[in-house]
């Protein structure tokens, strides 16, 4: 079934066209796709430790740059059209349609469609840890370069963030779903913790 957003022209959809929910199952924590795996932390991984290490080993910043870039060219395509789809059931992509209106498509499997291929609990614990925790790296490694004056690498710092940004707010997306849903589980949260913050106050005034 297909939810348009109607401010941005994106679609939340079922990655495998399904129909039915069923109740939720426990989920495998065994490794059902190691290769998949593999990959989807082979290349960021490399990535940063080329940009961390290659002045020590390399002269040549422009060997240094395109090898960055080809690690983290190759990172966005696996995570984008493979490892998401294996690991996690969830797919994000474009298309153009017969007016020439680009339209941004969130996908998510289905619970009837986990049930027979059900998600392993260890393969997304690593393809969230992974996406979240390397833009952030490149996050910092951006402040650092900018900070220190080493404006040569900005571009390829920004590059990282670009990318790998791309592809976490891309499977968010697919999780959470349309945007404004996003906005209310903020909204939601942040309410939250006010009113924690206020009964925690209210509650230490009574003590006194």
């Amino acid at each position: 079934m297909l939810q348009q957003d109607s401010n941005d022209d994106t679609e939340d959809v079922a990655l495998f066209d399904t129909e039915e929910e069923t109740a939720n199952r426990p989920k495998k924590s065994k490794i059902r796709h190691p290769v998949a795996s593999f990959f989807h932390l082979f290349f960021r991984v490399s990535a940063i430790i080329v940009y961390l290490l290659c002045e020590f080993f390399s002269s040549s910043f422009i060997a240094c740059m395109v090898t960055i870039i080809l690690l983290l060219s190759c990172d966005f395509w696996a995570v984008k059209n493979v490892t998401g789809r294996l690991m996690v059931g969830l797919r994000w992509w474009n298309h153009i349609d017969e007016d020439g209106n680009s339209h941004w498509v969130f996908e998510s499997r289905k619970a009837s469609s986990q049930e027979n291929n059900p998600i392993s609990e260890a393969e997304s614990r690593i393809f969230w840890l992974g996406l979240v925790t390397c833009p952030v790296l490149w996050v910092i490694f951006a402040f650092s370069a900018l900070f220190s004056f080493r404006v040569k690498w900005l571009a390829v710092v920004t590059m990282g963030v670009v990318l790998q940004g791309a592809n976490l707010y891309g499977y968010i997306r697919c999780k959470v779903g349309s945007r404004k849903n996003l906005t209310s589980m903020a909204t939601s949260y942040l309410g939250k913790q006010f009113l924690r913050q206020d009964f925690q106050y209210f509650s230490s005034g009574d003590g006194h």
